[in-house]
């Protein structure tokens, strides 16, 4: 990871990085707005990315008219993202199932995620009002590395980053136990839908 941040170097570099992770794509003009600089500026940040590795580019059609070009992250900028320790994670479920059967991973972590509710649970005390509750959950979230954005209009929670990515691809049943935390946590109904994966994984949370 010191690698690929003395590769980025600049801090323009990191945060138009950190914008784009944030969405799942953007032109230069909507990036440029974003970080409050030039059009010109945003374009060589995303050019100089692109050339290392960090940004892909798409096409976005409008029907009539020439596509727009978008940038939006590659793999290798997910390194750059917090992550869990997916090898040992994956390590020590494999070796729960060897000992204490089949079912000893998804006790476990159906563990993890009742612990994880207590403890969401606890820094929510004293906020009753949902919006407010999904707007605190969020944040908790976004802080622990999920990328977590509040959207009210329908109210969803989208997180752009999962540090147990590997995990998941291994034990999809967390899916389940991830909607049912959040539900619990929020005290309301909860569905949970996932696209893309890599750099581009998005989790959307829809809440009503």
């Amino acid at each position: 990871m010191q690698r690929l941040l003395a590769q980025i170097g600049r801090t323009q570099r990191l945060n138009a990085i950190n914008v784009l992770k944030r969405n799942a794509g953007l032109t230069v003009r909507e990036l440029a707005g974003e970080l409050g600089m030039s059009y010109m500026g945003a374009k060589q940040i995303c050019l100089d990315l692109e050339k290392d590795g960090f940004l892909q580019t798409f096409r976005r059609h409008h029907g009539v008219g020439r596509p727009e070009i978008l940038y939006s992250l590659t793999d290798k900028a997910q390194a750059l993202f917090p992550q869990a320790d997916n090898t040992v994670v994956l390590s020590l479920l494999d070796q729960a199932r060897k000992l204490f059967g089949a079912g000893a991973p998804e006790k476990l972590l159906y563990l993890h995620y009742q612990k994880l509710a207590e403890g969401y649970l606890a820094k929510l005390e004293g906020i009753g009002d949902p919006l407010e509750r999904a707007r605190k959950f969020a944040k908790v979230r976004d802080q622990e590395g999920y990328i977590a954005n509040l959207v009210e209009k329908p109210l969803r929670i989208v997180e752009r980053h999962h540090p147990l990515q590997a995990v998941l691809a291994t034990y999809p049943e967390i899916a389940a136990l991830e909607k049912d935390m959040v539900q619990k946590v929020l005290r309301m109904s909860v569905t949970r839908e996932q696209t893309g994966d890599g750099a581009t994984v998005q989790t959307v949370y829809l809440l009503s």
